[in-house]
């Protein structure tokens, strides 16, 4: 298989990649307005002169705009979370695709949220950043692709919250937006995932680390309760006991450097994965973002202020392939089902997987598979 080359920084620009500023205060759906916003961003291949052969690739709730690998001047690589779909000869191959990854709206890995510096005050936003909507990140998407010089794209493409995006991209921009591929996700957060998602704020707020958002160290040990919530969710009960099942704590299997809740005792590996899961999200992301995002996430129902979600979805004029995961449990794969057929000639396919929410950034090969059949 041929690997992608990377993401080399360009001189000037940030940790996160570059970093558009559009200039210019930025309404959002609430009515409330930022001063301004930036936006962090990476790119892949090159836009066509046309402007129409772009592809724009959503994240889920802690993604990045690392999308593929990054080499940062200093020689250090950051990881890309989609590194095995996109480049030459992949599914979303940059010889013939001019491919965006950016940072949402609320998020800390360069894109205005909680942790920005407020303008007006010269401190951080913190709990006074206004809530954002899914709506609102795909508006401030749509300002990265103008200045970017996109006319079309080929395909907006993400899953879970990512997935969310797309839908909104084929709903708010028809014009632009040439198809859609959403994967795990649903039309509207479920009863279900807002339950998740609230426990997961509740760990966080009760935290007395958190301070009302007001923190000078991230609250640890509720962010990592919040992960160790999320990362049930996004495996399966045949994932889990394959890779676990009743096995023990052992030397050398990297339980020793668990430092959250290192007064708490453990017995299992599972409880040593899942503390090290929460453990490695606390050192990178921010706790407020958490919060404000999963509230993103709930909000979202993409028929919202527009009519019925049959009527909604079906004025989609977009070309849609929707990917359901069998194992999926925080969306499963009625939900993409659903999708498929409220949308006009919407093709519907199923990653078959034991690996649960997260089996898209796991069966690669069968992502890319989709991904050529669909893109041709």
């Amino acid at each position: 298989m041929t690997r992608p080359q990377g993401y080399t920084f360009p001189p000037g620009t940030t940790r996160q990649g570059s970093v558009f500023s559009p200039g210019g205060p930025f309404r959002m759906e609430s009515g409330a307005v930022l001063p301004s916003i930036d936006i962090a961003y990476t790119t892949h291949g090159r836009l066509n002169e046309t402007g129409t052969n772009a592809i724009l690739v959503c994240h889920a709730l802690t993604g990045n705009a690392h999308a593929v690998d990054a080499r940062l001047p200093d020689g250090e690589t950051i990881p890309g979370w989609f590194q095995g779909v996109i480049g030459p000869s992949l599914g979303l191959d940059t010889d013939r695709y001019f491919v965006i990854a950016s940072n949402v709206l609320g998020s800390c890995y360069g894109t205005t949220g909680p942790a920005s510096i407020n303008p007006a005050t010269g401190s951080a936003y913190r709990m006074t950043f206004p809530q954002m909507t899914i709506r609102d990140i795909v508006r401030a998407e749509k300002l990265l692709v103008d200045h970017l010089g996109v006319r079309k794209l080929a395909t907006v493409i993400g899953g879970s919250m990512g997935g969310m995006q797309a839908l909104e991209w084929a709903v708010m921009y028809p014009g632009v937006t040439g198809s859609i591929i959403p994967i795990g996700t649903a039309a509207a957060h479920s009863a279900w995932c807002i339950g998740i998602s609230e426990t997961q704020r509740l760990a966080i707020m009760n935290d007395p680390a958190w301070q009302g958002g007001n923190y000078t160290a991230q609250p640890e040990r509720g962010l990592a309760i919040a992960r160790s919530i999320a990362m049930i969710s996004y495996r399966s009960q045949p994932s889990f006991q394959a890779r676990f099942a009743r096995a023990g704590l052992a030397d050398g299997d990297g339980h020793e450097r668990v430092r959250v809740y290192k007064d708490v005792p453990m017995s299992f590996a599972v409880e040593s994965y899942l503390r090290y899961q929460g453990q490695k999200l606390a050192d990178r992301f921010d706790a407020n973002s958490y919060l404000y995002l999963t509230r993103a996430m709930d909000l979202h129902d993409v028929s919202a202020g527009r009519g019925s979600m049959r009527d909604v979805l079906g004025g989609v004029s977009a070309r849609v392939l929707s990917i359901g995961i069998s194992s999926d449990v925080l969306y499963p794969p009625a939900e993409q089902k659903a999708i498929a057929s409220a949308i006009p000639g919407a093709v519907y396919a199923e990653i078959d997987s034991p690996h649960g929410h997260d089996a898209f950034l796991i069966e690669f090969e069968t992502m890319n598979r989709l991904l050529r059949d669909f893109l041709g």
